[in-house]
């Protein structure tokens, strides 16, 4: 029973996730601050303060990933009204007012505040909006992420905790059905990143979703040189970045999501088999997912799962590539999911 709740859990979430990235205002511009926030924070917490602070006993780095981990609402509420075009003044006003709230309060915060902020600034007289703005959007900030914060987090975790319970009764299971879906998700104009973020899932469940997305790189990586969606450098980009493709994606995502699906699948099967885990939310897409889970696992653990992961995501992309042999290439419009998000683009 657990496992047909989690598993019917993620896929609404990922419906509402997806209605709220491609229909609501500025959605994807968002759910893009909301995944640098996770990589912001998340990561460096996961990479410093485990492996640099912990395991190399360096603390300093320790102590630097410990602070970072605890400035998730902080990076949410400006990450995100940076992505949606606000004046980066008035979105860190907002965002060093929420200290303490987690990242989904202040993920809200930002976006309401990303709506309105513009329209308090032409408000305001000339020469004084960034003053009395700053003094206004910060109280704001706080009284949203506050008043949010219990609910928010109380619902996504429930939600997060069916997923890891399903995860833990039927790991395989699991491993194919939430790998898959992540890789997609990652590859799609959505965001892997913001959404295992939003759920806060760490664990197994957050372990497969981060081996499933490296090892799906690489099934990306076969079918647009098979399938000729691109040069090589496409083909590179695909693998590194989904975004900086998004306009190849979305004019031919029959067989690119359908192979997404196998190569997470299989890569998500190799995390469950290795029962990998990983404490560090949001770090579902490639690089990420390459790095963090060596802070919560054995070394040797990890990169034999990173390489059958790797097998089956080459794997995938060969019986994609075969499977669409015949598929005539699609050239798309450079939009949708264009990487607007400087710190995604760089780390994913």
């Amino acid at each position: 029973m657990e496992i047909l709740l989690g598993t019917m859990m993620l896929i609404a979430m990922l419906l509402i996730f997806s209605i709220f990235s491609l229909k609501a205002p500025k959605g994807q511009e968002a759910m893009s601050g909301l995944a640098s926030a996770a990589i912001a924070t998340f990561l460096v917490e996961a990479i410093h303060l485990y492996i640099t602070g912990d395991f190399l006993d360096i603390a300093f780095l320790g102590e630097v990933g410990k602070v970072s981990g605890s400035m998730g609402g902080v990076a949410a509420v400006a990450l995100t009204m940076i992505q949606m075009k606000v004046n980066p003044v008035l979105a860190v006003s907002a965002g060093v007012a929420v200290g303490g709230a987690g990242i989904l309060p202040g993920f809200i915060a930002g976006y309401i505040l990303g709506l309105v902020t513009p329209h308090i600034e032409r408000r305001i007289p000339a020469g004084m909006n960034v003053i009395f703005g700053a003094l206004l959007v910060a109280p704001l900030a706080r009284i949203i992420a506050l008043s949010s914060g219990p609910m928010v987090d109380s619902t996504l975790s429930s939600i997060g905790q069916m997923i890891s319970v399903a995860a833990l009764q039927s790991p395989l299971f699991m491993g194919i059905i939430l790998g898959g879906l992540m890789k997609v998700m990652c590859t799609s104009p959505l965001s892997s990143m913001a959404l295992t973020a939003m759920l806060g899932l760490t664990g197994l469940p957050m372990g497969i979703a981060a081996i499933a997305t490296f090892g799906g790189a690489f099934t990306n990586g076969i079918v647009f040189s098979k399938l000729k969606l691109g040069d090589r450098g496409q083909s590179l980009a695909i693998m590194l970045e989904p975004l900086t493709q998004a306009d190849i994606v979305s004019a031919n995502a029959i067989p690119i999501y359908l192979s997404n699906f196998l190569g997470g699948a299989l890569a998500g099967l190799s995390a469950a088999y290795f029962g990998i885990v990983n404490h560090a939310p949001g770090t579902a897409s490639p690089i990420p997912g390459l790095i963090a889970p060596f802070a919560f696992n054995s070394p040797l653990t990890v990169f034999l799962s990173l390489v059958f992961a790797m097998a089956g995501g080459i794997l995938a992309g060969i019986i994609g590539a075969k499977t669409f042999r015949n598929y005539q290439p699609r050239i798309g419009k450079k939009e949708g999911k264009e990487s607007n998000n400087p710190m995604e683009a760089s780390a994913v």
